[in-house]
Formats: C-alpha cells, structure tokens, sequence
C-alpha cells in the first residue's frame, strides 16, 4: 500500500488524505509527505535549506497535529517549500511521553523553478483521526487529515 492516499470524496474545498505506516515515524513521514506533495512537485525542489523539529507531547495525534502544523508555518513564516522529511518518533516508556525529531530539506520558493500546486493554509481537526491497527498480522499506523486550501 501506498504511504499515503489522497482523499477526493471527503471534503470539495480543501485537501484530505489517509496516511499509513508501519511505526508511528514511517507514519509521521507519510503524513508530512502527503502535505509536502499537496504544496509542491518536491521532484523540483533542490535540498539546499534545512530545519530540524523537536517536539513532544503525551499525545501521538496531538504530536502529529504540531508536525504537521510546522510545516505549514515553515512554508508561510520562511517562504520555502519542501523536498523531503524525516522523522524519528519514539515513546519513554516510564512518562509516556511521545518524542518526536523531524528533518526537513527543501528550498526558498521559486515560481519559476518549482512546480507549485496548493497553498496550504493549515491542518484542520475536521475528520482528524491518528489510530493503531493491525493488517495481515502486523501493526500498522494510521492518520486521516483535512487540509485547509
């Protein structure tokens, strides 16, 4: 399956999509390339800005929601869009903290070199859903996210 899957018959004016991953960081990574690929063609995006994310929270859905959330400020607040990301998401098991260390490479946007698409605006609640699951006897990760366009 496909890390991710754009949503059409979800919601008419913005952009919705379903992320998948066998970890919450393959999650985390499907979820933050499906934003990337609603903004840009990262195909024409050169890797020469980077930015790492640190954040946590006791939530996972809520972690995931600030990530995503990062990428859409780093976009608007710095004027880049994106090529690639990585994340590294982990829990304490004595906390119960979730843990999450983001990599972003990208560039400043150039209308004349990047292939634009939508101007994300931000990730809504609308629809938001993180769960954990099982398929063909593994367990998988998934998130449902509406985008405002």
């Amino acid at each position: 399956m496909a890390p991710f899957t754009f949503l059409e018959d979800i919601v008419l004016a913005d952009a919705a999509f379903e992320a998948t991953g066998d970890s919450p960081s393959e999650l985390f990574e499907s979820a933050a390339q499906a934003v990337i690929e609603t903004l840009v063609d990262p195909r024409t995006v050169a890797s020469t800005w980077h930015r790492i994310i640190e954040r946590q929270d006791d939530d996972l859905a809520s972690l995931l929601f600030d990530w995503l959330s990062d990428i859409v400020y780093l976009k608007d607040a710095e004027g880049v869009v994106f090529r690639t990301a990585e994340a590294v998401v982990s829990q304490d098991t004595a906390s119960g903290i979730w843990r999450l260390r983001g990599a972003l490479a990208g560039a400043p946007i150039d209308a004349g070199r990047h292939s634009l698409r939508a101007d994300v605006k931000a990730v809504t609640k609308h629809l938001y859903e993180v769960s954990r699951g099982e398929r063909s006897g593994k367990e998988t990760w998934l998130a449902r996210v509406v985008l405002d366009i």
